[in-house]
């Protein structure tokens, strides 16, 4: 039972990576498309590339935020993990489906909490990390629009009597460089998220009585002895590559919200959004923060549009996604909870 349980794990693990890759691709890309910088499919190869590109700049700070700074170590078992992929890739594929951009940290983090802190009590919960994680849901879309906005405010100064046709052209090859580090920002952050994940559970399966020693020598394949705990590179090289695959592939109903639903993308705008976004993204992720990269694109296109007044924004889409930000911990956290129940 427990190897189908590990081998479950690890093909949710995979799927909801890739599905990351596929609802998260509208945030690296949107803006590319919107203003015709790029087609469709050279965007999404575009962002697909610096998204790879992540596992050979970035530390796994992330990966281990989320292998031990969620819960204490020691309850991250495989059915723990199972029960935590199932709630969080069923939310991230329900809302990819209606094309809203959430973020698939907060899924995993509510999936992991559920079966934890249904069978173990708040004392198995680490309280610092969820508190950090929580309080960057509500800060990541916050820092964004206040970077975008006076970033936007800074660009409308310098090229204020430019000409208009020759600023925009100069602000498409921007976009390059913008989008490429958003997306580097998108790799090291979110693809960490679901390594740790599987990491941890071969770590701690381990110890599992119910494997058979040939069976855990398979494991400790991964793992050098003298390290102790640590994110194996086979398992850090294949989440990679699957995020990549899900973003060349594409969420195309969340291109469409992200990129044309909030407000009127313009190449100054994309190029403010895509620089306030990976500046959050970035930053957070060297300091090993788990945080949601919709989020800050989300934040960041607010910021740049608001310098055009209130009005220029579409509150009515913006209002739809920041619900599904809100039930993006506590639908997974009930489901991985529940199931969790049944399961054991």
């Amino acid at each position: 039972m427990l190897v189908f349980i590990i081998g479950a794990s690890i093909i949710l693990g995979l799927l909801i990576t890739f599905l990351n890759g596929m609802n998260d691709a509208a945030d690296a890309v949107s803006c590319l498309i919107t203003t015709k910088v790029l087609t469709p499919l050279k965007a999404v190869a575009w962002a697909a590339f610096w998204g790879f590109m992540a596992y050979f700049i970035f530390n796994s700070g992330v990966a281990e935020t989320m292998s031990r700074g969620i819960v204490e170590s020691s309850y991250m078992d495989p059915y723990v993990v199972f029960c935590a992929l199932v709630g969080a890739t069923f939310w991230v594929w329900i809302c990819t489906y209606l094309g809203l951009p959430i973020s698939s940290s907060q899924a995993l983090v509510g999936g992991i909490i559920g079966p934890v802190w249904f069978a173990y009590g708040s004392s198995a919960l680490v309280s610092k990390g969820i508190i950090l994680i929580i309080a960057f849901t509500f800060l990541t879309p916050i820092i964004g629009m206040i970077v975008g906005f006076f970033l936007m405010c800074l660009i409308m100064r310098l090229f204020k009597n430019a000409n208009k046709k020759k600023a925009d052209n100069v602000f498409k090859k921007l976009q390059l460089v913008s989008s490429a580090a958003f997306s580097l920002g998108h790799g090291a952050n979110d693809a960490q998220k679901t390594i740790g994940i599987i990491s941890i559970m071969l770590f701690t399966s381990l110890q599992s009585p119910e494997l058979t020693e040939g069976f855990k020598n398979m494991l400790a394949m991964f793992f050098d002895a003298e390290k102790g705990y640590h994110v194996p590179q086979i398992v850090a090289i294949v989440c990679y590559l699957v995020m990549a695959l899900g973003t060349l592939i594409g969420g195309k109903n969340v291109i469409k919200t992200t990129g044309s639903g909030i407000v009127k993308i313009t190449p100054e705008k994309g190029f403010c959004a895509e620089t306030a976004g990976a500046a959050t993204l970035i930053t957070c992720s060297v300091f090993g923060i788990p945080v949601s990269t919709s989020h800050s694109i989300v934040g960041s296109i607010i910021g740049a549009g608001l310098t055009n007044g209130v009005k220029s924004i579409s509150w009515g889409t913006a209002k739809s996604i920041i619900w599904a930000w809100i039930l993006t911990i506590p639908a997974p956290l009930l489901i991985s909870g529940i199931l969790y129940s049944l399961v054991k």
